[in-house]
């Protein structure tokens, strides 16, 4: 473990301070164990961990937060410039409350949540400073709302400020979401996880838009995140915290390049890079999860080298999509796309929020039914909607969903969940199914255990798992997965990668893998196609996209990935 942060010269007063916090359930177990930072105006400190690390609880603790069956049992959090020179965990919940969103401000991770959808954003940020009391009249607050909307580089006339949040793309929402921490000019800005679910073009503009603000104004940032990546880009200094401890913490250069714990250089091994040199996937075993044991010089081994070969251009065509168009009203989403996917062959299909991507990957597996064009599985055609197609074709090709927490009835056992696929075909009975289940879970590395188990004894990563087996069970010849880390821990998401190449590797199945995050790639894909406004404007292998792209869009793409 590293020392206490260094200081430099200059350093002034710490605007927050966190000394020995420590927090229990209310049935007596601790969930932080004496943890400490300091908070420097300017100056944004990371909090890195992985799920159940306890940084989100510590940084709500800032805000004189706790989620329900938690409280405070020791140490101190003290706030500069809020006349008072005691631990704001000591004041009344109705005077900690006036803090917040005054002289601290919080960004939660979802800006779809943060922001009321019947509200316009206008008047969303109007009526923050309103409840803060800021300004001495309507005038004086309106004209701070236009102050603060330009401020994170959003329009900010009146047409703009009358706009509602699904009006909004998902980069434009975090940043009014930032709008309305800076609009009272807090001395404390805490960010939990504020750029987890965005494509790297606007993860870039967010994350400028933090990191000049902060700047400009001396406001203190505490930034929550699992991506060490982003760490690297906007941190001064960093924590790292495992089981509700603090385990190293000092300046940012000195913790991700010169980590002294061993927690730590396992995350950072764990963080996908675009070059594709490190071993993404060995890092299961801290999370938890069950690592592919036994299996790295067979199955894992020949996924790899799998990845190294150039793929097969002829003779082994599984999927072939040929003029696929889909539009919403005036609004074309799809315009002409034209691809093939050879057998047991991974492809990317990359791009931005809105370019495309996952309405290509619906229309494939027969969830949008409304396109134009044809799209062929083993040379026959397969119908547009699941409904239309047969049961052996609605095997073929299953889907994964992006949210491991949605996309699992947690009313369901684990085995009724995942044996849905196989009542739906009807070919098996209870007895069969449960083993056919039994025998997917035990692929996902699961096992029998977690058969009469539910979504919500499950990690992140389990219920991902889960899902993956669930479209499993039928073995398909192409599996479709939909930004299935995106919602995952970067330890976590190793372990899910390293599983989808050796199953890969096992079973020979094809695989369409649609995220925005390129450094994926080469862990993941032999080829890619990058989309844009609904086009396909870079198509190869991922050795060739990557180091010769031939579109400036996948360029800026490249551009903006954040890399350690």
């Amino acid at each position: 473990m590293s020392t206490s942060v260094v200081e430099p010269p200059t350093t002034t007063k710490p605007v927050l301070s966190a000394q020995d916090l420590r927090i229990s359930t209310t049935s007596g177990q601790e969930i932080l164990h004496g943890v400490s930072f300091t908070l420097q105006p300017g100056k944004i400190l990371a909090l890195v961990g992985e799920s159940g690390s306890g940084k989100t609880t510590a940084g709500l603790a800032c805000l004189g937060h706790f989620r329900q069956g938690l409280k405070h049992t020791g140490g101190e959090i003290h706030l500069a410039g809020t006349g008072n020179t005691g631990s704001i965990l000591d004041l009344p919940e109705q005077e900690r409350r006036k803090l917040r969103g005054g002289s601290i401000s919080y960004v939660p991770q979802d800006p779809a949540l943060s922001l009321n959808p019947a509200m316009p954003i206008g008047r969303q940020i109007a009526e923050v400073l309103q409840v803060q009391h800021y300004g001495r009249s309507e005038e004086e607050r309106s004209a701070r709302v236009a102050e603060v909307l330009a401020e994170v580089g959003l329009n900010n006339s009146p047409a703009y400020q009358r706009r509602y949040p699904h009006q909004l793309s998902g980069g434009q929402q975090q940043r009014v979401g930032i709008a309305m921490a800076f609009a009272c000019r807090p001395s404390v800005l805490v960010l939990d996880e504020p750029t987890t679910g965005l494509d790297v073009t606007t993860q870039a503009l967010v994350l400028q838009t933090i990191a000049e603000l902060t700047e400009r104004h001396g406001v203190a940032g505490l930034y929550i995140t699992h991506d060490l990546a982003v760490v690297a880009k906007i941190a001064d200094e960093v924590v790292v915290m495992l089981s509700g401890e603090v385990v190293e913490k000092g300046p940012a250069a000195e913790v991700l390049y010169q980590p002294q714990h061993d927690y730590t250089r396992k995350l950072l091994s764990a963080v996908p890079d675009l070059a594709g040199k490190r071993q993404v996937g060995r890092v299961a075993v801290i999370t938890g999860e069950h690592p592919v044991v036994g299996r790295e010089s067979t199955a894992a081994a020949a996924a790899r080298q799998q990845l190294s070969t150039p793929p097969t251009t002829d003779g082994g065509k599984l999927l072939e999509v040929t003029g696929l168009k889909l539009s919403y009203g005036k609004t074309q989403v799809l315009d002409g796309i034209d691809f093939s996917l050879a057998k047991g062959e991974s492809m990317m299909l990359l791009g931005e929020s809105g370019s495309g991507k996952t309405t290509l990957s619906r229309c494939i597996a027969g969830l949008n039914d409304d396109y134009k064009g044809t799209v062929r599985l083993n040379g026959e055609e397969l119908r547009p909607g699941t409904r239309a197609r047969t049961p052996e074709q609605r095997q073929q090709v299953q889907y994964v969903f992006q949210s491991p927490f949605s996309s699992l009835n947690p009313r369901r056992t684990i085995c009724e969940s995942v044996e849905v696929p196989l009542q739906m075909s009807g070919t098996l009975n209870r007895k069969q199914r449960r083993i056919r289940v039994r025998e997917a879970l035990d692929q996902v590395r699961l096992g029998e255990s977690y058969l009469d188990r539910r979504p919500g004894d499950l990690s992140g990563g389990q219920r991902q798992r889960v899902a993956i087996a669930r479209a499993l069970v039928n073995a398909p010849q192409l599996l479709v997965c939909d930004e299935i880390t995106s919602a995952l821990d970067v330890s976590v998401q190793a372990s899910i990668i390293d599983l989808l190449r050796t199953l890969q590797a096992e079973t020979g199945m094809s695989m369409l893998f649609v995220t925005h995050n390129i450094c994926l790639a080469r862990h993941i894909s032999q080829r890619m196609a990058v989309l844009q406004q609904g086009r396909i404007v870079d198509l190869g292998s991922t050795d060739e996209v990557l180091q010769r792209p031939r579109h400036e869009y996948t360029r800026e793409l490249l551009a903006n990935v954040p890399t350690l």
